[in-house]
């Protein structure tokens, strides 16, 4: 039977202006710190961020870009959205230069992503294979939960200079790009896993920080995605 992600419920859309959007991302590029990564809960992380058309001249949107960047490494973290420092707007870093285990690696098809910025971000799946691992959130600090998503995905979206993009990502990559766009969107991870999978970090790297989640499943009792 062909897969189907678990569907999400609706979000609503953020009830700021593009008035309100700017002067939001002034106030943090005005603060001699990195701005905080805001917590499930905040209302942010379950509205339908507004499409980006333009709300910020083009130096504010770079600079912004480069706070998100610089913030995404601090936590450290694969991929940063918007809504996660409190911007409703649909934009997102991504970039994965981390060096893990090889066997890890290979079972979950995790290559470097070099860095970059989408804006307006749609994916649609590439065929009907899909891959369940163990993922995080900075949003959701100090848990993780299996996810099944759609193992490769074709990914449209608009670059900081306004010109059109797509993608063809597999593997880890394009989990990254799932996990970040579905932020835009209102939707966090959780809403997509397997609860019965979730753990701490410090009981996934005890018990359940294997390539696969085999195990995890056996003892825990989830089914296969």
């Amino acid at each position: 039977m062909e897969f189907r992600l678990r569907p999400l419920s609706s979000a609503p859309p953020t009830p700021l202006t593009a008035q309100d959007i700017r002067e939001l991302v002034e106030q943090i590029l005005g603060i001699d710190a990195l701005p905080p990564i805001v917590q499930a809960g905040h209302p942010v992380l379950r509205q339908h961020a507004a499409p980006y058309d333009g709300q910020l001249d083009d130096s504010t949107l770079l600079r912004l870009i480069e706070v998100m960047r610089r913030t995404m490494h601090d936590a450290p973290g694969v991929g940063l959205a918007a809504p996660q420092i409190g911007i409703p707007l649909q934009l997102a870093v991504l970039e994965d230069q981390f060096d893990v285990d090889p066997a890890a690696s290979a079972a979950r098809e995790r290559a470097p992503l070099d860095f970059f910025a989408m804006l307006n971000p749609v994916y649609a799946p590439a065929g009907s294979e899909t891959a369940s691992f163990y993922e995080g959130c900075l949003s959701i600090r100090g848990y993780q939960a299996v996810v099944t998503r759609h193992r490769k995905v074709a990914l449209d979206y608009v670059r900081p200079d306004g010109s059109s993009a797509h993608a063809e990502l597999s593997g880890w990559q394009a989990r990254i790009a799932q996990h970040e766009t579905d932020h835009l969107h209102g939707a966090l991870y959780l809403d997509r896993a397997e609860t019965r999978s979730l753990a701490c970090n410090e009981e996934y790297s005890a018990r359940w920080a294997q390539p696969g989640t085999g195990q995890a499943r056996a003892e825990l009792g989830f089914p296969a995605g």
